[in-house]
C-alpha cells in the first residue's frame, strides 16, 4: 500500500446489505472524488464468519486499528445458540469503541412527525450495558421463576459519551439534551450523569438541558425543531436512534459511526462507518434497496480525512445525496421510480460536476 494515502478497511456482508456496500464503494472510487485511497477487503459474510470461527472479524478489526478507517456492510446475526453471534459486538469489542453517532436530519421531500426541523444526533454508548450482560434464571422455594441480569457500565465510557456529546453539540451549535434515568438508579446510571455534568463543565458554552430518559422521549415530540445530541446508555441510545430517525420518516436517511478515542485525548481514533438498517433480504438482487445511508456513511468517513481534498469530496456527497432527492429522483421506498444503481449513477454525477466547479473556482 502506498504510503501517506489513506486506507479503509471495507468489510464485506451479507444479502443486500453486501450491494449496498458496493454501490457507496463506486462513489468512493478516487477518480470520482480526488481523494486517493486504499482498500483492504475483509469478507465479513455469515458463511465465512462460520468458516474461520470468526477469526477474520477479529483481523478486520485489529487492520481498522491500524488504519483508523473502516467501511461496513450490513451483516446476519445467527439466531442460533452457539453459532458466530454477532461480528458488531465483537468489531466495537475488539476496536475499543466507546460511542455510537446517527444523526436524524430531514429528507427533502418527507414529512417528518412530530415538528421535528434541525438535525437530532444520538450519542449512545457502543459497549456494556444491557448488552454482554451476563443473566441466568433461578426458581424459588414456591416455584416462581426469577430472571438476573448483571450489566455493567465504566467510568472511561462515560466520559468518552458525554465528552464527545458536548463536542458535537459545539460543532453543530446544537443544546445537550436528555441524560439518563439518575432518580431511580443513584449509582449506575447516575455515574454518566456525573460525566455528563462534567463535561458540561469544561464546555460552558454549549446549552445543556439534563433530563431523564422518559422525560427525553416525551419532550421529543413537542420539540420546537432546534438542533439537538441526545446521550444516552447503551439501551436507550439503541431505542433512541430507531425512534429519532424514524421521526424523519425513514431510517435510510442517516448513517451509523462507530468510535473509538485516544485515552488521553479522547479525540476520536477510530471510525467504522455503517448503515443502520439490517441486510433486507427480501429486497436482494431486486436494484431497488435505497442506498442513501450506506453512501452517506462513505461521506462521513471521508470527513475524518484530514486532507482538503476528502473533506470537499464529502460534502460534495451529502449536498449530491439531499440534491437528487430533492429534486424528486428517489427509490421507491421512498416514493420514487430510481433504481439502487440509478440512485447511485446520479450522485456521481453530480459529485463529479460540483467538484470540478470548485476546482475552477479554487
Amino acid at each position: 500500500m502506498t504510503e501517506n494515502i489513506p486506507t479503509i478497511v471495507v468489510m464485506h456482508g451479507d444479502q443486500t446489505g453486501e450491494e449496498l456496500l458496493l454501490e457507496a464503494l463506486r462513489v468512493l472510487q478516487p477518480s470520482i472524488i480526488r481523494q486517493p485511497l486504499n482498500f483492504a477487503d475483509f469478507d465479513l459474510s455469515l458463511a465465512q464468519r462460520r468458516q474461520s470461527n470468526n477469526q477474520v472479524v477479529h483481523e478486520a478489526a485489529e487492520a481498522t486499528l491500524k488504519t483508523g478507517l473502516a467501511l461496513k456492510a450490513a451483516t446476519i446475526t445467527p439466531e442460533i445458540k452457539g453459532d458466530v453471534g454477532s461480528p458488531n459486538a465483537i468489531l466495537r469489542e475488539a476496536m475499543n469503541s466507546q460511542v455510537i453517532l446517527r444523526i436524524g436530519r430531514r429528507i427533502p421531500g418527507i414529512r417528518p412527525i412530530g415538528g421535528v426541523y434541525s438535525p437530532i444526533a444520538i450519542v449512545r454508548m457502543a459497549v456494556d450495558d444491557a448488552y454482554g450482560a451476563k443473566e441466568w434464571r433461578e426458581t424459588t422455594a414456591t416455584g416462581d421463576e426469577i430472571a438476573y441480569r448483571t450489566s455493567r457500565i465504566s467510568r472511561a465510557t462515560s466520559r468518552a459519551v458525554a465528552e464527545f456529546t458536548f463536542q458535537q453539540a459545539k460543532k453543530t451549535g446544537a443544546r445537550v439534551f436528555g441524560g439518563p434515568k439518575f432518580t431511580v438508579s443513584a449509582t449506575y446510571e447516575g455515574m454518566f450523569k456525573e460525566e455528563l455534568d462534567a463535561a458540561a463543565q469544561r464546555h460552558p458554552e454549549v446549552r445543556y438541558q439534563p433530563l431523564l430518559i422518559d422525560a427525553t422521549f416525551a419532550l421529543l415530540l413537542q420539540t420546537d425543531g432546534e438542533a439537538l445530541v441526545i446521550p444516552a446508555l447503551n439501551r436507550d441510545g439503541d431505542l433512541l436512534s430507531d425512534f429519532v430517525l424514524q421521526l424523519y420518516g425513514s431510517i435510510a436517511g442517516a448513517e451509523s459511526l462507530v468510535l473509538g478515542f485516544d485515552e488521553e485525548t479522547l479525540a476520536v481514533k477510530t471510525i467504522m462507518a455503517e448503515a443502520p438498517h439490517g441486510t433486507a433480504p427480501a429486497l436482494e438482487g431486486k436494484n431497488i434497496a435505497n442506498p442513501m445511508a450506506m453512501i452517506l456513511a462513505a461521506a462521513a468517513l471521508l470527513g475524518y480525512i484530514e486532507t482538503n481534498e476528502a473533506r470537499k469530496a464529502s460534502r460534495a456527497i451529502y449536498e449530491s445525496v439531499f440534491e437528487t432527492i430533492h429534486e424528486g429522483k428517489k427509490t421507491p421506498d421512498l416514493g420514487g421510480q430510481m433504481t439502487m444503481s440509478e440512485f447511485t449513477d446520479e450522485v456521481i454525477r453530480r459529485v463529479v460536476s460540483k467538484l470540478e466547479v470548485w476546482s475552477a473556482l479554487g
